[in-house]
């Protein structure tokens, strides 16, 4: 019997993971933009990543359209974007700091990590699109990440979360650790 898709999400709340806003543009050179934790390395060589977008989503056109996308790894102080990202709006970059990078995608301020990609293969996987691209240029700066755990926001070190962790500690490294 296949698991239930309640249990399902329930499952996967259970496992942390970082919080993304990944960018595109259209063919008509509009602007999109969508939270995603849906996101992972594939190779370092050639640098690859995945991304995984549901195939519902009013964006989900301009990832095929274009063929290129940004991954924006927001930082601890960046929930807002997140949730901004994460609802539909008209113009979802109206008041968010952003450059345009060379293959003219999105690259959002702010972010601990920004790559961008090109796509080289699209897989079908169920509600979603597999977009896997390779990564032409990276830019990294120091701070801490946005964590999503147990449908809530948190940071690594415990700090901005809404509700006590029950126990859980997210984090295992003294301060001292961290860069």
């Amino acid at each position: 019997m296949p698991v239930s898709a309640f249990d399902f999400r329930s499952a996967l709340s259970r496992f942390p993971s970082g919080v993304t806003v990944v960018t595109t543009r259209d063919s008509s050179g509009r602007l999109h933009g969508l939270t995603v934790s849906a996101f992972c390395s594939v190779s370092l060589e050639p640098p690859l990543a995945l991304i995984c977008i549901e195939k519902a989503t009013a964006s989900h056109y301009a990832f095929v359209e274009t063929g290129i996308f940004a991954v924006n790894v927001l930082s601890a102080g960046q929930q807002t974007l997140s949730e901004r990202f994460a609802l539909p709006f008209d113009d979802k970059f109206d008041n968010v700091e952003f450059e345009v990078s060379k293959l003219g995608v999105p690259l959002i301020a702010g972010c601990i990590a920004n790559l961008e990609c090109r796509v080289t293969q699209a897989y079908e996987g169920g509600d979603h699109t597999i977009f896997v691209g390779q990564v032409e240029s990276s830019r990294i700066e120091h701070g801490e990440p946005l964590v999503y755990f147990r449908s809530d926001y948190r940071t690594l070190s415990g700090q901005g979360d809404h509700r006590p962790s029950a126990g859980v500690n997210i984090s295992k490294r003294s301060s001292s650790e961290r860069e």
